[in-house]
């Protein structure tokens, strides 16, 4: 089994999600050892939800799930990198591909790209 050291932030990890063709950030969010054995065991991009302070298998409510098709782990065995096929076209409950679509010019905020699909009609 891979030892991830999950001590240094009271159980989680942070996982930097990339599309795995093209190098996109999609979104970053955390992992415990239930979320990391999950992800490992199915192949899915599961992580804990701070929110719901449960485990999360990303695109199980939307569809929008997360093929997982490389995992790297930095030198400190403390993050993760998942590089995955984003189904669906979104990552963001926002609805949009990416959870970084908001970009600084100067001191204003700018949207980038249109949502994939409407959250409200998906998370109803």
């Amino acid at each position: 089994m891979i030892e991830l050291n999950f001590d240094k932030m009271g159980g989680l990890l942070p996982a930097v999600v990339q599309d795995y063709e093209t190098g996109e950030v999609l979104m970053l969010a955390f992992m415990d050892q239930e979320a990391w054995e999950n992800t490992l065991s199915t192949g899915l991009a599961s992580y804990h939800s701070r929110t719901r302070n449960e485990l999360w298998v990303k695109g199980k409510t939307s569809g929008n799930v997360q093929h997982v098709k490389e995992i790297r782990i930095d030198c400190d065995d403390d993050t993760v990198l998942l590089k995955v096929e984003q189904v669906g076209g979104a990552a963001c409950h926002t609805g949009h591909r990416s959870c970084f679509y908001k970009k600084i010019e100067g001191n204003e905020i700018r949207v980038i790209g249109k949502p994939v699909f409407d959250p409200r009609e998906v998370y109803k």
